[in-house]
Order: structure tokens, then sequence, then C-alpha cells
């Protein structure tokens, strides 16, 4: 025993069970997500129940709990019909129910708002198709759904591009009608004539645009579709307000992995929709990405070359020290005390400054001078330049003094060795240093919430108006989208599939822009490695 001591056999024993215990953490977290995550969108069984009241009710079965302080268990459906019932979710007691059965003709419609519908497709109505006498209502709606579905995507969506386009020309014009009255310009001098002429063609190709707009919606209302609840209750819904109709209990495996995989699409590439609780991440997803892109290309640089200057040039003194520990503490300073310095400095300050010299004529409304995806982006460029200096400063300390003396001996410069030779051997650690910014980057909000993110953003940073890529604009993100709808959403029962969702895709976000890390460095490494010796 006292040479298992002396070994340190329990140093070794302890440090393997702190390493195991670490790693079930992590797995367990990741399979908790993955198991609620999922699930979400696989079409579930319908059922409908009797009560022994004579009520009926129809939905998803969504748990099973024991009766506190009784016998049996309690069942949470999840009913929707939030226009009918004001409410998602219902729990019924087992000893209520008189009779269950799975009805092949329950339909689930995914509706733009008010969420789920459950209930039986009674008929279809549209005055713009000719439906013949064989189709059944299920084929009619199929067929309506498609007409909608093809106005949306061809003619509707041709004039909102229209519209797009136009509203971009208006900003234009506007812009320089308030850059000529800033400059003293009188309101009869021929340049704003000629604006203003521009702004009325503009203007009623607006107006010509909107009437057709309005002919076509007002056609596309009047398709429709009659549906009952559980109850018998009728609901008139236009058809194009319905996303998605499918009858689950009749749906084959293959029906069944298809619609899951079409859902797994919309929420990659889809919209958000019903306060975002249903629909796609596209937006968030994006932000996300373009957010951790200008991070980078921010804290890289500037953490590299700060290492670079406090390895290989400063003298090592108190100076240099008293910068070691400074450095050391930003990396353990609160992300909300970043968050602040960046609303001070870049948003107030550098942002306020640049719209008193080049959009002076805008003020007092703000165009770098409030939040933004750049000022988000130099906030967290920040807030993670400490961790790639301290990685990029230990892989330098790494490489031995006698290398550094051979590249010298042999005649090269100072800037050459550590150019050719310190830098490559350096390169993995390096890249460990922005690894670990990335992930860190990805996961905070808290200075995100005060620097540009929002609930929803209107437009994307990058889109095909000019100038194209526009940093002045809000974005979303995936992390404050979880905070939003797990904390903020009117209705946190029915959102919280989605904040699985948004965590396990924030999740595989991280792991994959580090696993592409990871593969350079490690390429890095097996090529630069023999030089070590």
């Amino acid at each position: 025993m006292n040479n298992f001591w002396r070994r340190g056999e329990h140093c070794v024993w302890g440090t393997a069970a702190a390493l195991t215990l670490t790693l079930l953490l992590a797995l367990t977290l990741i399979v908790v997500v993955i198991v609620n995550g999922l699930g979400v969108f696989w079409p579930s069984r319908v059922t409908e129940v009797e009560l022994v009241d004579g009520n009926r009710a129809m939905g998803e079965v969504i748990r099973r709990e024991a009766v506190y302080q009784g016998e049996g268990e309690r069942l949470q459906f999840k009913v929707g019909n939030r226009d009918l019932y004001g409410l998602d979710f219902r729990w019924i007691d087992e000893s209520q129910i008189a009779a269950i059965d799975y009805p092949d003709d329950a339909v689930v419609l995914e509706r733009e708002e008010y969420g789920n519908f459950y209930g039986r497709l009674l008929s279809v109505e549209a005055p713009e198709l000719t439906f013949s006498a064989q189709q059944t209502p299920w084929q009619q709606l199929t067929a309506a759904h498609h007409y909608v579905e093809q106005q949306r995507h061809g003619e509707l969506g041709a004039l909102a591009k229209q519209l797009s386009r136009l509203n971009a020309k208006t900003a234009r014009v506007r812009a320089k009608v308030d850059k000529l009255l800033y400059r003293g310009v009188p309101e009869g001098h021929e340049d704003l004539q000629q604006l203003h002429a521009k702004q009325q063609r503009i203007d009623r190709e607006f107006q010509d645009i909107v009437v057709l707009q309005a002919a076509q919606l007002e056609k596309l209302s009047q398709v429709k579709a009659t549906f009952a609840d559980a109850a018998g209750t009728q609901r008139v819904v236009p058809v194009a307000d319905i996303v998605r109709f499918y009858r689950p209990n009749q749906m084959s495996l293959v029906k069944k992995t298809s619609f899951y995989i079409s859902k797994l699409y919309e929420l990659i590439f889809g919209e958000p929709r019903e306060s975002n609780t249903e629909g796609g991440l596209f937006p968030a997803i994006f932000g996300t990405v373009m957010l951790i892109f200008l991070m980078s290309l921010l804290s890289f640089p500037l953490g590299v070359v700060a290492a670079i200057y406090l390895r290989e040039y400063a003298k090592e003194g108190p100076v240099v020290r008293l910068v070691r520990i400074a450095v050391n503490n930003l990396a353990g300073i609160p992300s909300i005390v970043y968050g602040i310095f960046g609303l001070a400095f870049f948003v107030y300050g550098i942002g306020g400054s640049i719209d008193r010299l080049f959009f002076p004529e805008r003020l007092p409304t703000p165009t770098f001078g409030t939040g933004g995806i750049l000022w988000a982006s130099l906030t967290l460029g920040l807030l993670t330049v400490p961790v790639v200096i301290v990685a990029t400063e230990e892989a330098l300390g790494a490489i031995p003094q006698g290398v550094r003396e051979g590249s010298l001996a042999l005649g090269a410069t100072k800037l050459q060795t550590l150019v050719r030779t310190l830098l490559p051997m350096a390169s993995p650690g390096i890249m460990t240093g922005l690894i670990l910014a990335m992930a860190r980057a990805a996961g905070e909000v808290a200075p995100l919430m005060i620097t540009g993110v929002v609930k929803l953003a209107p437009a994307l940073p990058i889109d095909g108006n000019f100038p194209f890529v526009h940093l002045d604009r809000k974005f979303m993100h995936l992390g404050f989208h979880i905070h939003d709808i797990g904390f903020q959403s009117p209705n946190v029962e029915a959102a919280k599939p989605m904040v699985f969702v948004t965590t396990l895709l924030l999740v595989l976000i991280v792991l994959i822009m580090s696993s592409v890390a990871i593969y350079l460095r490690n390429k890095m490494k097996k090529r630069y490695s023999y030089r070590t010796f």
C-alpha cells in the first residue's frame, strides 16, 4: 500500500476518474439534446378519445405521468386548435377516458398562425379550380394547395421581388434628397426636382404592383377548406394559411421518413414563423456563422501578432509580466462587461462618429450608431483575443531555443526565422487558440443582446442590393434564439421542442467548424513536426 501511494498511483486514478466524469457529462449533454431534438419532427399518431362525460378530444399524446395521490396515469395531449381552445396542451386522466381510437381520416394542419389544427377534412372550395366528381376532398385539398403554392412562388414571388427592388431604390433616392437638403440646397433646385420626379415614378410603379399583389391575394383567399375538430366544431381555413397538411395515421414508414426529411430541410433553409416557435432557422444560422467568421477575422490576426511581439520581441521585465497578467485576467472577465464596452466604444463611440462624419443628413436616425453585426463581431473579437494570445504564446514558447539559434547561425534574419520556421512549427497551437475562440464566441449571448442581435431580422446582412454586404444591419443568432423562445415566449410549453432543436443545431455548427479547424491543425502538425527534431 505504501508503494501505491509512493508511486503516485492514486494521482493516476484520480486524473483518469476526472477525465471519465468530464466525458460522461459531455456525452450526457449531447445525448439529452439529441434525444429531445431529433424526434421533434417525426409525425406522431393522432389519438382521439371519448370521455366519460360524452366530450371528445383529439391530438398527439406527448407524455404520460402518474396521477398525483391517485391511481393510474394522466396523458398530456397536444390538442392544438389554439384559435378554438386558446391552448395547445391538455391533461386528461385515464380514468376520464371511455374509449381511445386512432382514426385514419384524422388530419394535421401546420398553419401560419394559431399552431396546429387537429380534426377532419369536410370540404374544399376553390373558384379558380375545377374538381371532378371522382376526386375526394383530400385530393381536392392537395390540388388546391399545389395551386396556391404555385401562385405564391410564381407571380406573387415575382411581385415581392419587384417591391423589394423598388424599396431599395426609394431608400437610395431619399438618401440623396436628405444629403442635398442637409447641404442647404433650396427646394426648387434642379437636382432636387429630378429626384422628386424619380421618386414619384417609383411610387406610381410601387402602387401598381401593390394593387396587383392585393388582387392576387384576394383571389387566393377564396381558396378555402372546411375542417371539423373532434367535437364537431367547424373551422374554415384559407388554403394559403396552410403550410403543410398530412394524415399521420395513414402514413407508411417511407412517407414518415420523407416527411421528416422535408421538415429538416425547412428547419435549415426556411424562415421562422409563429414567434420563432415554428418554421425554419436559416436567418439565425446565417447570422451565427457570419458572426463567427467576422469575429475570427479580428481576433485571429490581432491575437497572433500580439503573442509574437510578447514572445519574440519584447524584453522580459515587469512591464511584459504585467501585460501577460492582464491578458490572462481579460480571459476571465464576464462577457456582459465586454458587451457594455462594445456598446459604449463601438456603437456609441465609433458608430456615432461615423454617422456624424459620413451620414449627418440622416441624424438623429442612426446608421452605424446603433447595434449591428459589425459591432457585435468586434465585441466578440475583443472577448476572444486573450484566448488566441495565450495559445499562440504557449505554442511559440514550446519551440526549443536552439531552433532559433540554428536558423540565425545559418544566416537567416529574425523575420525570416519567424515566418519560415517558428510560425509553421507553432501553427498547430495557433489553430488550437482559434478553435477555442470560435467555440466560445458561438455560445456567447449576453454581449450580443446589447450590440445588435434581435428576435427577428427583417433582412440578412448579405443580399442582392448594393452594397450587398450590410454590416450595419441587425441579425439573428442561435444562442439568442434559444434564450428568446425558451424564456421569453408567451407559450413556453409549445416552444420547448424548438429549444432542443436549436440547441442541437448550435452544437452541430460548433462541432463542424471546430472539426474543420482541427483537421487543418492536424495537417499542419504532420507537415511541420519534423522540424522540431
